[in-house]
């Protein structure tokens, strides 16, 4: 599954691209997928995969997330302390935002997932998750194509101090080698799956 330049991303009728136009993007991904027919939108493919989420995470993935979560719980990584808690990207959202959100803002992805939503629009979902090491948002998008449908993801992240680049630079193998690939691939077949008959 292989990164996008970020030019091919940005040119996408996006509202990432203004709300969050000071924080860096640090890559994107994307995966194709099969044409079942025309005019399917995020979260009609949301809904049609009720039963199972856009991306399942693998073993191997959850391993790794395992690690991670003991790591965080050792180091106190993800307690959050309010007065050096960054604002939320939430923040941001204007009336005109908010009135066209799917989802409330703050609403758990999962009740173990450290994301939560920042809004959800037909074609166009962020997450973010804020804690000791990063405040990154995770951008999730679908755009039909000439000969299917692309599915994007995009990762920022805003740094929190001294750690967050180190971190970074020692969980990005990781994230590009198995992680964000495992989770494309998932969606493919999630996709399969549910668009299938669609």
């Amino acid at each position: 599954m292989p990164k996008v330049s970020q030019q091919e991303y940005k040119a996408l009728p996006l509202r990432v691209h203004a709300f969050l136009a000071d924080v860096p993007l640090h890559d994107v991904w994307a995966v194709d997928l099969p044409s079942p027919r025309a005019g399917i939108t995020l979260e009609q493919f949301r809904r049609r995969a009720a039963s199972m989420c856009l991306c399942t995470p693998s073993l191997v993935v959850r391993a790794l997330l395992a690690v991670r979560q003991f790591v965080g719980r050792c180091f106190g990584w993800d307690r959050v302390v309010s007065d050096k808690t960054p604002a939320t990207f939430a923040d941001r959202l204007t009336p005109a935002d908010r009135a066209r959100s799917l989802a409330l803002a703050g609403t758990r992805e999962a009740s173990d997932s450290p994301f939560r939503v920042v809004y959800h629009f037909e074609n166009e979902q962020l997450d973010e998750v804020i804690n000791r090491t990063v405040h990154a948002a995770a951008l999730s998008a679908l755009a039909e194509t000439a000969n299917g449908y692309r599915f994007y993801f995009a990762v920022y992240v805003r740094n929190v101090g001294w750690l967050t680049p180190l971190y970074m630079r020692l969980i990005d193998p990781l994230r590009t080698l198995i992680v964000y690939p495992s989770l494309l691939r998932s969606v493919r077949a999630n996709w399969n799956r549910a668009m299938g008959a669609a």
